[in-house]
């Protein structure tokens, strides 16, 4: 188990994990809500006047975010009025009050001089239970982060726990240990709170945060928007670099001051669809946030198409800004927002978040001109991405501006899919009525969202480009609205153009080396994308085959292995058809058949980079199919086998999460020959029962579940 891994490196509970220094921390470079100024002005807030932060209201114009805690309690609140109401005429900041995480604990004794105390709530009694926890995301971002016996708690992972019994959860009895779990599950499940004692100095001190953020939503601007349902509680330093630190945010935590009407919860179904998928990204090394933990609250009813159970996500990333974090300072104006609003640009604001996510967030060299440069670069970092999710088949499905990271990551897993057979058509969101984030418009996405950063930028970086240097403050505050006005078409006139072009041209090298990649290719030819890659999907779509098993079938293409083993390979590919009843053998052999000539063509024509390499040329054949089942994944995280496992979860969460476990380790490790890949041709009746479970795991599925969509619920 994890404990193992790294057995020399220094562990911290939860509550003493170490804190970034304050130069670190957004809260004290960034405007905070008046109504929470400080850390210390936050917690007389919980105490006096906690609706502030439970009712939705529209934050000042020079606010980036504001301070609030988890409160995971069932929305709308179930507060009875005294009788006679003169009797207690505060009685819902009172209820409130009683309920916030306001109480500290005694720090954990090996710790005791740990930067942040933790604080919880003497009323809440809610059930938890930890549901997952992220070997992969822990070993990556928090290797310091002590989780005591949890891995042992949730049971040796496996596809068909009850055929196991030697499996099941074995908690451990040493005190330390056990203890080190139930801090990790109180904090991770937002029942219990991270501040800085007593306040703290307000130069230092700590607080949970949310961020505001404005945004367009399936192309309309929809005025703030906000963390309506995530809290960031912490920000830890990775032990290795210090420079690289790792923010730990809660989804499904509770209401803030975003959440307009909704009750700021996650249900059990969508924090196990994003807990996987971020760790299945990241596996594909396609860059994304990534997940720690879940926490189920298995009494704690949610309301959405039908009554479900709430669950917190914890997931990480060094930095959740996003481009809507910049609309929310100079958005579009003089619109009406129903159950909403948007404030007027605020150009300081606009500054102060730009220069923070220039040199801290992207590493840019301070002193010099910044605003054209952010642009350009977010633009490159998510076309990059974009690129991994064309070449692997990914369709997030809601692809808003709030939703498109200044990192460049993939962020907010919603209604998202990986393709099962090929349709470039395909919409794997059921509320995307006119496909506009169908999986072939994706990079068109793109390049609207960093239009959008451009429009919120342009009037800086058309300054910067008059005063031929960086915006110092107060750089818009004697500007009419004539000269931001011509400002912003000076950066339009000379950005626009250049954004689609950096988007564009980098989403194509970064899918065309990943295609390569994925056909075992080491050179790249002017002609491979009309000759190999358009054709081959032209097959996989006009054939309605698997996408992926196609390409990891590919993996076992010889050009000199004869005329058998190539009619055998196009039986195998052909048995891959999502409709086999309506599919054309003779026209489908002969047209894969001519494909794999010219496949076997430009594999002859780089024997020699192989050679170069230090492969023998009667090995090289093994060594592209090795490399090739390196690029394609086995096991890819298919809608149908996420309902069946979040099923089993709700119906059994005992065994459910050894199920939860193994799929999140062949997520992990998705290019592993799952199901005895190596021996297919073995009769299933003598596999073991986890093999057989295995190989149904990496199949196609159902085919009543092709093309399944979700809904944005959650």
């Amino acid at each position: 188990m994890y404990a193992l891994l790294r057995p020399t490196m220094a562990k911290y509970s939860i509550s003493a994990l170490p804190l970034a220094p304050a130069s670190a921390l957004l809260i004290h470079a960034l405007v905070p809500d008046p109504h929470t100024p400080s850390p210390a002005a936050f917690r007389r807030l919980q105490a006096e006047t906690p609706s502030a932060q439970r009712r939705a209201r529209i934050l000042a114009a020079s606010a980036h975010f504001s301070h609030v805690a988890p409160f995971p309690v069932s929305f709308p609140y179930a507060i009875e009025p005294p009788f006679p109401a003169s009797d207690s005429p505060n009685y819902i900041e009172e209820w409130l009050a009683a309920r916030e995480a306001v109480h500290p604990v005694p720090p954990d004794a090996a710790h005791p001089d740990a930067p942040l105390r933790k604080y919880t709530s003497k009323h809440r009694d809610t059930p938890l239970e930890l549901i997952g926890l992220a070997e992969a995301g822990l070993h990556d971002c928090v290797p310091h982060l002590d989780v005591g016996d949890a891995f042992a708690l949730l049971g040796t992972p496996g596809l068909v726990p009850e055929s196991d019994d030697t499996g099941g959860p074995q908690p451990s009895d040493i005190a330390r240990v056990a203890a080190a779990r139930e801090d990790l599950i109180d904090v991770l499940s937002g029942q219990s709170v991270l501040m800085s004692p007593d306040g703290g100095d307000s130069t230092t001190a700590f607080a949970p945060w949310a961020l505001r953020y404005s945004g367009h939503q399936f192309g309309s601007f929809a005025g703030q928007l906000g963390d309506g349902r995530a809290i960031s509680i912490h920000v830890t330093p990775h032990p290795s670099d210090p420079e690289r630190t790792y923010e730990l945010q809660l989804k499904g935590s509770g209401r803030t001051p975003f959440s307009r009407t909704a009750d700021g919860l996650a249900v059990l179904r969508s924090s196990i669809r994003e807990y996987l998928c971020s760790e299945a990204m990241a596996a594909l090394h396609i860059p994304t946030t990534r997940s720690l933990a879940l926490v189920s609250l298995p009494e704690l009813a949610v309301q959405r198409e039908t009554t479900e159970t709430a669950c917190v996500l914890t997931r990480m990333a060094p930095s959740f800004l996003r481009i809507g974090n910049f609309e929310a300072f100079n958005g579009p104006t003089d619109m009406f927002f129903f159950g909403g609003g948007q404030q007027k640009p605020d150009w300081e604001g606009l500054r102060i978040l730009g220069e923070w996510v220039a040199h801290k967030v992207l590493g840019f060299a301070p002193g010099s001109t910044w605003g054209a440069e952010l642009v350009l670069e977010v633009a490159r970092r998510n076309a990059t991405m974009v690129a991994g999710w064309q070449a692997y088949g990914f369709m997030h499905g809601v692809m808003n501006t709030d939703n498109i990271s200044v990192l460049g990551l993939t962020i907010d897993f919603g209604p998202y899919a990986f393709m099962d057979v090929f349709d470039p058509h395909h919409i794997c969101n059921h509320t995307d009525e006119g496909g506009r984030y169908a999986y072939k418009f994706q990079p068109n996405m793109i390049v609207y969202a960093v239009r959008a950063l451009l429009n919120a930028l342009a009037p800086l970086i058309g300054s910067e480009a008059e005063l031929s240097g960086a915006v110092a403050k107060g750089w818009a505050a004697d500007a009419t609205p004539e000269q931001i006005k011509t400002w912003a078409q000076a950066a339009q006139d000379r950005l626009r153009d250049e954004v689609d072009r950096v988007v564009q041209s980098t989403a194509a090298t970064e899918y065309a080396r990943l295609m390569h990649k994925r056909l075992g290719l080491r050179r790249t030819d002017a002609t491979d994308e009309t000759q190999l890659v358009r054709p081959l999907l032209a097959l996989l779509e006009e054939h309605a085959l698997d996408f992926h098993g196609t390409f990891r079938l590919l993996a076992r293409f010889a050009p000199g292995a004869g005329a058998d083993a190539e009619e055998a390979l196009i039986v195998r590919l052909l048995a891959l058809c999502g409709a086999p009843e309506r599919l054309d053998r003779t026209a489908a052999g002969a047209a894969w058949h001519a494909w794999l000539a010219t496949y076997a063509q430009r594999i002859a024509s780089e024997r020699e980079e192989w050679a170069d390499a230090g492969t023998a040329d009667a090995d090289v054949d093994a060594a592209r199919g090795a490399a090739m089942r390196a690029a394609n994944p086995r096991f890819v995280l298919r809608q149908w086998l996420l309902e069946e496992v979040i099923a089993h979860v709700e119906r059994d969460a005992a065994s459910g999460k050894r199920v939860l476990a193994k799929v999140m380790h062949m997520a992990s490790n998705p290019y592993e020959p799952w199901g005895a890949e190596d021996d297919d041709d073995t009769p299933e009746a003598e596999l073991s029962a986890e093999e057989r479970a295995e190989r149904r795991f990496c199949s196609l599925g159902e085919r009543k579940m092709l093309g399944f969509q979700c809904s944005c619920s959650s």
